[in-house]
C-alpha cells in the first residue's frame, strides 16, 4: 500500500471511530441527527478520493506553439470553460466590421456632365477635377430630363463612360503631384498609386443607399463646393455647410433614376472594393468601367487561348 492510500485509510478509520462513539454516548440519536452525520461522513469520503485522483493525475509540462499560443494537445474547448464561463465568454460573436463605414443621412444632390453653372452650382460640369475634357470623354451632354432618358442613359447617344457616376468633396491631386495628406488619409493609396500624375480616387466605386435599394457608382469629380474635405470623405466629420443644405454627395441622373431620388434628397453611402460590387445597370457601359475593362481582358485571354490551341477540326461522316 502506498503512502497516499495509507493516509486515506487512517483518516477513514478515525472518522469511523468518531462516528461509532457518537452512537455510544447518550444512547440512540434522533433520526435527523443520524442523517446529518451520515451525509458528513459520505462527503468526507468523496472529497478524499477526489483529492487523491487530482494528486495522482498531475498535468505534464508542454510547449506553447507560436501559431495558437495554446499548449500542444490542449483541447480547444474544456469542460470547465463550458460549465463555469458565462455564455458570452464561451463563443465570441462573429466579426461584422466592414471595410469602409457607411456615411449616414447625407444630403445628396443631382448633377450631370455638361451641366451649366447656376447660382447654387457656380462651376460648370464640362470639365471634372481629373478630366479637362469630361463632356467629350463621356460622349456628350448627360441630359437629366426623365423624358429624354431611357434605361438609365440619354436617348441621343450611348455614353463612352459609366453613366453611374458621383462626386465627393475631395481631390487628391495638385498641379505637381498629390496633396501632402493623400498618402496618409486615402485608405487604398499605396495599392492604387501609379505615379504623381494619376489620381488614386478617380473611378473608385461607392455604394449609395436609399431605403432598401442600393446603387453603385464610380467617383468621377470633386464636389459639391469643396475639394479638400478629407476629414469627411475618409474620416468621421459631417459635410460642411453650403448653399445646397450642407450636401455631401453629388450623384448622376442614372443613380437618381435607379434609387428614385428627388433633386435634393438624403442617402447613405460608403466606399466599396470592386470585388464586392455586384453586377447591375452600372456594370454595362464605359471605357472607365472596371466591369467592362475586366470583361474585355477576359475575352482577349479566351481569344488568345483559342488561337494557341489551333483551328478546330470538324469530322464529316456519311
Amino acid at each position: 500500500m502506498n503512502a497516499g492510500a495509507r493516509r486515506r485509510s487512517n483518516i477513514l478509520g478515525r472518522n469511523h471511530v468518531q462516528f461509532a462513539a457518537r452512537f455510544r454516548v447518550g444512547g440512540l440519536m434522533k433520526p435527523g441527527k443520524i442523517t446529518h452525520i451520515l451525509a458528513a461522513l459520505l462527503s468526507s469520503i468523496t472529497s478524499l478520493f477526489a483529492h487523491g485522483a487530482v494528486t495522482k493525475a498531475e498535468p505534464t509540462k508542454s510547449k506553447l506553439t507560436k501559431k495558437t499560443q495554446k499548449s500542444e494537445g490542449e483541447p480547444i474547448v474544456s469542460i470547465n470553460s463550458m460549465v463555469f464561463a458565462p455564455h458570452h465568454m464561451r463563443a465570441a460573436p462573429p466579426d461584422r466590421r466592414e471595410s469602409y463605414p457607411w456615411k449616414r443621412q447625407i444630403v445628396t444632390t443631382v448633377f450631370w456632365i455638361g451641366e451649366r453653372p447656376t447660382e447654387n452650382n457656380p462651376i460648370p460640369n464640362r470639365a471634372s477635377s481629373w478630366d479637362k475634357e469630361w463632356s467629350k470623354s463621356y460622349g456628350g451632354f448627360d441630359d437629366p430630363s426623365p423624358a429624354r432618358r431611357s434605361d438609365y442613359i440619354p436617348v441621343k447617344f450611348t455614353p463612352r463612360q459609366n453613366p453611374f457616376y458621383c462626386a465627393l468633396p475631395y481631390n487628391d491631386k495638385v498641379a505637381n503631384g498629390h496633396r501632402p495628406e493623400a498618402s496618409r488619409v486615402v485608405p487604398w493609396f499605396k495599392d492604387a498609386y501609379q505615379g504623381p500624375g494619376v489620381s488614386v480616387c478617380k473611378d473608385r466605386w461607392i455604394a449609395v443607399r436609399k431605403g432598401n435599394k442600393i446603387a453603385y457608382a464610380q467617383w468621377e469629380d470633386a464636389g459639391p463646393f469643396r475639394t479638400d474635405h478629407w476629414q469627411y470623405v475618409f474620416g468621421n466629420e459631417r459635410p460642411k455647410p453650403n448653399l445646397n443644405r450642407g450636401a455631401g454627395l453629388d450623384v448622376s441622373p442614372a443613380v437618381r433614376d435607379y434609387l428614385g431620388l428627388s433633386e435634393t434628397d438624403v442617402t447613405d453611402w460608403q466606399f466599396v472594393d470592386f470585388k464586392d460590387v455586384p453586377r447591375g445597370p452600372w456594370s454595362k457601359l464605359g471605357e472607365n468601367n472596371t466591369f467592362v475593362i475586366d470583361d474585355r481582358k477576359t475575352g482577349t485571354r479566351l481569344a488568345e487561348g483559342k488561337k494557341r490551341s489551333g483551328p478546330e477540326v470538324q469530322l464529316i461522316t456519311e
